[in-house]
């Protein structure tokens, strides 16, 4: 396995890890409004005012702070090895540039502005009798989680938002990506459910060939509010080198998108 793959992976948590990734979130009951007054709604649909894009200020202020979760460490300072631009994130077919940008971390399109934060689970202690590599595989059972909040003007967080869910159409057979100078294979990406909360949410499980027989989970969350876009990119360390499944802290999603109001 590449160690630099796996640590960027770790680090790189795009969800997803970011939970749970792609159907619109709250979509049911906004269904329902919307077949409710879809006349009135299709009239005025052009005068109604658009949310004002977040600024840089605004966006420090809603992203998350060790005092809103219970558990876990909030860094508002990413490592540079975390801390990627969308200059270092290329896929080889661009239609999955949305999907490698989130896994990543990286604001997509062009945000008047963006924030960053991460999230690291505290580490389990194993119990005294397990067998070395045992004891060794839980001591690495830790979720880590990027997170990039992002603002934007002129609808491009709706814009952003279907790129997404377009590209998770597209790239469902899987694709290949160079991060940070680093050539990555995914074998596929599926969509999930979304998170709730939000104006619309997506959620996609991307799987990576970390090396010969072993594909590893990586979780993409994405939920707008408004014109502000905020994406949650989550690794598990164990599932990186067992390949098996792991759940995206729902917590720490939910404590994020209810800063955004």
């Amino acid at each position: 396995m590449k160690s630099t793959a796996v640590r960027r992976t770790a680090l790189a948590a795009s969800a997803a890890a970011l939970a749970l990734l792609a159907t619109a979130c709250g979509g049911s009951g906004d269904g329902d409004k919307k077949d409710e007054g879809k006349g009135k709604a299709d009239a005025s649909a052009s005068a109604a005012p658009a949310a004002e894009a977040l600024t840089a200020a605004e966006l420090e202020k809603a992203a998350l702070a060790q005092a809103d979760v219970k558990s876990g460490k909030v860094a508002t300072k990413l490592e540079a090895t975390e801390d990627l631009t969308k200059d270092q994130v290329k896929p080889d077919d661009e239609a999955c540039l949305p999907l490698v940008r989130a896994q990543a971390a990286v604001a997509q399109g062009e945000p008047a502005a963006t924030v960053k934060r991460s999230w690291t689970d505290e580490p389990k202690k194993p119990a005294e009798d397990l067998p070395v590599e045992e004891a060794m595989m839980a001591s690495l059972d830790v979720d880590k989680m990027l997170i990039n909040l992002a603002s934007y003007e002129d609808g491009g967080a709706e814009q952003a938002m279907k790129g997404l869910t377009t590209a998770a159409e597209k790239c469902a057979g899987g694709f290949t990506a160079t991060v940070a100078g680093e050539k990555l294979e995914f074998v596929k990406a599926a969509t999930t459910a979304a998170p709730e909360g939000g104006d619309e949410g997506s959620a996609v499980t991307l799987t990576m060939a970390v090396e010969e027989d072993v594909e590893a989970p990586s979780k993409i969350v994405v939920v707008r509010k408004g014109a502000t876009l905020v994406s949650f990119s989550a690794v598990n360390l164990a599932s990186v080198a067992t390949g098996e499944d792991f759940e995206v802290p729902a917590e720490v999603v939910d404590a994020q998108v209810a800063k955004l109001g």
